[in-house]
């Protein structure tokens, strides 16, 4: 039909868009048929393609995983590679292992991400340092707190010119004076915090 409306459109001297009208055809329709024009007609079903995989490279893939069970789908991609066994991206090894329900699901460890801290059973197990900026007649200090996790009481606190480590290990100290015997886990995030100012 394109070779036919722009064969007639120039013996006749026709614009296309009025010979196509005149045949009944709507204009966009015509302009699809022009786009596609010359090209395989894939656009009502999936034809194969030069990139999809063969029978029996899917055996391979298959195959090399029995081989080497320990192995994930990443590191068989390049040792198929390696090994001239078959050159693929690793989702399409991925992708093959998953359709022959080789893949292991669940088999990792569940992260314990976003679940929540484990808060302490009792008294002066953890304790958190808490350090904040105070402003006295316009000098900036620091002032450090060190807080009972069970109880978010305070258990020793003090107000600094500079916050180094070892004024936060003289305030530690200071709150192992107040409570002796107590062994508690320090937390602290101070450092993250230094680090994400550079």
């Amino acid at each position: 039909m394109v070779d036919y409306v722009r064969k007639w459109s120039v013996r006749a001297d026709l614009p296309l868009t009025q010979l196509v009208s005149w045949l009944g055809i709507e204009r966009s329709k015509y302009y699809q048929w022009g786009e596609r024009y010359g090209k395989v007609n894939e656009h009502n079903a999936w034809i194969p393609r030069d990139n999809w995989l063969l029978d029996d490279e899917r055996q391979s893939i298959i195959q090399f995983h029995l081989d080497h069970p320990l192995e994930g789908y990443r590191r068989l991609t390049y040792m198929m590679m390696d090994a001239d066994v078959v050159a693929v991206s690793a989702t399409s090894v991925w992708r093959v292992l998953s359709e022959a329900g080789m893949l292991k699901r669940g088999a990792c460890t569940p992260s314990k991400k976003g679940t929540g801290f484990i808060q302490p059973l009792r008294p002066h197990e953890h304790w958190h340092v808490d350090v904040s900026y105070l402003n006295i007649s316009g000098t900036f200090y620091y002032l450090c707190c060190l807080l009972d996790g069970y109880s978010r009481a305070i258990v020793h606190w003090d107000i600094r010119e500079q916050m180094t480590e070892a004024d936060i290990e003289t305030i530690i100290e200071g709150g192992r004076e107040r409570n002796p015997g107590a062994t508690p886990r320090i937390i602290s995030d101070i450092r993250r915090n230094r680090e994400g100012q550079r």
